[in-house]
Parts: C-alpha cells; structure tokens; sequence
C-alpha cells in the first residue's frame, strides 16, 4: 500500500502540474467518499500552496446506484438549479477545478441504459456554461485517479483484493511519474517531448489523416486552422497546467462533416457505468450510419442518440504504441488511463480552442467551420501496434505519420 510520502508527492503534483494553483486561488475539489483520506492530503497541499479555500464535493458508487435504481424519472431529468449555481459560481470566480476520480467500472450493470441517458442529457444540458470555462480552457483544470477495490480487482482480477489495490497503486505512481526522484522535473520533460510532437504537426497542417490498422479503414478531414495540442496547455490567465494525469497524447479536431469509413474499438469503453466492448462505428459525411457491439450496444446506442452531435466526432489523437501505459499490457477499464495508450476518438462535443479562434465564435460559427457540438464527449481507443496513419498535405502528397502504432517521423 502506498506511503504518505507517495501520496503527498501525488497530491504535490496534482495540485502544481495537474490544476497549477496560484495563490488566493479557490479550488474546487470532487473526490470519492472512499478516497477521503488522500482528499485531505490534497486540501492540505492546496492550503500549503496559498489557496484561499477549498471546497468538496462528494462523489459515492453505491449512493449512485441506489440513485438509479430508485429515482422517479422526472428527478432523473432534472438537475437542481443550485447544483448549477454551484458550479458556474465557482468557474465565474476563477476557481481551480480538480477531480480524484475512483469507481467500479461495472458499477451501474444492469440499470437500465435509458435511465443513465436521461441523467446524462440533463446534467450534460444543465452544465453547459460551466463546460464553456473547462473546454476553452477560461479556468483552469484537471482529473487524477486513485484506486478503489472494485475497480483494482477488474484490473487485477487473478490476486487477493488488497494485493490489487496496491499494484493498481505502484501502475498509477509509476505512469504518473511519481515514483521518480522529482515527479515536477518529469512532468516539465515530459510537457517538452509532447510539445515537439504537437509543434511539428502543427507546422504540418494536413489537410486528411487516413487510419488503416485490423478492422480500421478511416479518412478524417481536419478543418482549416485546427491546432494540435499535447502536455500542458494554457488558460485564459496564461497560467499553464495538466488537463489529464496521465497524458500520453497530442490531440486536434476533425471535421465535423468530414469523416468516412469505418473504425473498430482496441479496448474496452467504461462509459455510463457499463462497459462497451469489440465495437465498430461506420461513418459516411462525418455521421455514424451504422455500428456493432460484442457487449454494451444498448448503451452504445444509448450515447449516439443522446443528441444530433454525438454521432460525430468531436476529437482524434495521437498516442504511440511505446507509451509506458501501453508497455505496461494492462487494460484499466477507466479512460483516464487507457486512452493514453491508444490513439482515439472522441464522440461528441470538440474543443473549440482546438481552431484558431474558435474560444470567441458561436455555436453556428463553430459549425461553419466544421467543429462538433454536443451534450456529451466520450473517447473511445482504436490504436494499436499495428496501426499506420498517412497525412495528406495540402499539394495532395502522402507523408507517413504512425507506422506500427509508433511515430514515423523524429520530432526531437
């Protein structure tokens, strides 16, 4: 099990890499009931590095499975306006926002997907001004993961619940980079490596990528002006943080009525508290006309039918085969970590401060230019070590971009 000096170096990093929190800074804090020992650590980190206050808000697996399970459908449908208040509160002062994310991927199996879609509108339309703030970058924000005995035992299901709770903790300390002699000096390495790969494609502009890999035969246009990101970014204030710990990936947008063919899943989706396995998407004009599933696919279609938008894309990235969250063979049934060791997609909503300008313009403007809009954002892995991917530059001429699931090019 992990030392307190492990955690306070997590929560160290959290708090310096992952939100950046500045001084008489407000930071808001979601965590789980079950991690409330390390949400202490992180309060007193955040207090440490001159917070003005810290608020909390509880999150509980078996609080939110009675929820649905039991819940009338109008409650279902219904996000309390002071929750709302709460949030956009929050963002309108500059708060920090960060999230410990730890739950049962198998949490919700048999709840009805229909009742998890209703909840999902809802609080997808009711937080829509505060997603502004996060997907714009206007605050700063980011998502950290501990582990829960539930979730370490689907990960490790072969060795006694407390023996997978701490190899689930020595996997995230190590992806983290917190088992290193000094986890800031890694992460500001780290932010430079990917930054060169985001550099280089940015300076690239392709006009199409073309995926082909198992199953994958895929053409995604990328509107004019899109702009790679990848490590750190940077809010409205110019005060640089860590969205995801981990990250592995730089990502862009693609155009949202430009994607063709089909696409088939690598690993496991744990989306809405079910999981989506072995799954395809076949899209014609940037629109998912057809899909499969071996398990989940009433909750697949569950999520492509939230809104007009979730059937498009809203985000591609790039991550190598050679990711060390890849090398480590583990699937960890939670998309914080498996999607930075697979390239991906994203269904739903794209980040508007993925194209140039695209923080100041509308939600028709966003669409003139061929950027997605919804109520949800859900990525899903596709790469693979055998997944090449082509870009096609503006003359029309073909440069390899991955080659067997690694870069193709040297950006160093």
């Amino acid at each position: 099990m992990p030392t307190n000096e492990q955690l306070e170096k997590y929560a160290e990093l959290a708090i310096h890499k992952g939100v950046n929190l500045q001084k008489d800074q407000i930071l808001m804090l979601n965590a789980p009931v079950d991690g409330a020992d390390f949400a202490r650590i992180v309060a007193k980190k955040a207090y440490e590095a001159g917070a003005k206050d810290v608020h909390i808000n509880w999150a509980d697996d078996v609080l939110q499975r009675l929820y649905f399970e039991h819940a009338s459908q109008d409650v279902l449908e219904t996000v309390p306006q002071w929750k709302v208040d709460q949030y956009d509160y929050f963002a309108e002062n500059g708060a920090a926002v960060l999230s410990i994310r730890s739950t049962d991927p198998d949490n919700l199996n048999g709840i009805d997907s229909s009742r998890i879609a209703a909840a999902s509108k809802a609080s997808g339309e009711a937080m829509k001004n505060f997603r502004k703030y996060t997907m714009n970058d206007k605050i700063t924000w980011s998502i950290v993961a501990i582990p829960n005995p539930e979730w370490a035992k689907k990960v490790f299901p072969d060795v006694p619940e407390q023996e997978a709770v701490s190899k689930l903790w020595d996997q995230i300390f190590t992806i983290t980079r917190v088992d290193q002699e000094d986890p800031l000096k890694a992460w500001d390495e780290h932010n430079e490596t990917l930054g060169k790969a985001r550099d280089y494609l940015n300076k690239k502009q392709f006009k199409k990528l073309i995926y082909k890999s198992p199953g994958t035969d895929l053409e995604v246009e990328l509107p004019e002006g899109h702009i790679w990101k990848g490590g750190a970014s940077k809010s409205e204030q110019g005060i640089s943080f860590n969205a995801n710990m981990p990250t592995e990936e730089v990502f862009t947008l693609p155009h949202k009525y430009g994607v063709n063919g089909t696409v088939t899943s690598t690993k496991p989706l744990s989306y809405g508290g079910n999981l989506i396995e072995n799954f395809s998407l076949t899209f014609k004009d940037g629109k998912v006309v057809d899909f499969t599933a071996e398990q989940g696919y009433s909750t697949l279609e569950q999520l492509l039918n939230m809104d007009e938008g979730a059937r498009h894309l809203g985000e591609l990235a790039i991550v190598p085969h050679q990711s060390p969250i890849s090398q480590s063979g583990v699937i960890f049934y939670n998309t914080l970590y498996d999607e930075n060791a697979s390239c991906h997609l994203a269904l739903g909503k794209a980040y508007p401060s993925s194209i140039e300008g695209g923080a100041k313009m509308d939600d028709n403007q966003l669409d003139e230019n061929g950027v997605n809009n919804s109520l949800v954002h859900v990525d899903f892995m596709m790469g693979s070590g055998e997944l090449d991917i082509d870009g096609i530059t503006s003359t029309g001429e073909t440069e390899p971009v991955f080659r067997n699931g690694n870069w193709a090019f040297d950006f160093s």
